[in-house]
């Protein structure tokens, strides 16, 4: 790891470097089990956990949360909708837009997925999380998330 002990100053690029390739180095492996599993990828599954816990959002909603355009969520929406897993309805309050909603089988599927994601991040994070300072780093993720979002950095420009 590129980190400095903590009496020097933070090497900035180190901490980048470490974020983006733990985040990458997860992520992949998620994708693996997920797809060896489920048949599906770990942008999907988060599709679905979003839509189950927020039925009837938009495409819009969606790329807002994961900081992504428009036009990437919603072609990911017509693969979830061409396996039947989300269906889209028309939005009553503004024609143009749909609203999303998981089918029984996307429901299914989410749940299952849910178990495999869930038992694959512990078993590759506990070593580390699960020490003194795993609540702290967790926290630290959590503040700078909330810091970014609030001030709306970082969203796609198309």
């Amino acid at each position: 790891m590129a980190s400095k002990s903590s009496r020097g100053p933070i090497d900035l690029p180190g901490f980048f470097a470490d974020l983006v390739r733990c985040e990458t180095r997860l992520y992949n492996a998620l994708n693996d089990r997920l797809r060896e599993r489920h048949g599906i990828v770990t942008s999907q599954f988060e599709f679905l956990r979003y839509l189950r816990d927020h039925p009837g959002s938009r495409v819009a909603d969606l790329a807002t949360e994961f900081a992504i355009g428009i036009g990437a969520t919603s072609k990911g929406i017509d693969r979830l909708e061409k396996q039947a897993w989300v269906i889209r309805r028309t939005n009553p309050s503004d024609r143009r837009s749909s609203l999303l909603d998981l089918t029984a089988g996307g429901l299914q599927l989410v749940e299952a997925a849910e178990a495999t994601f869930t038992n694959t991040l512990t078993e590759l994070t506990a070593d580390v999380l699960g020490g003194p300072s795993g609540l702290a780093a967790v926290q630290i993720l959590a503040e700078l998330r909330s810091g970014l979002e609030r001030d709306q950095i970082g969203l796609p420009t198309g």
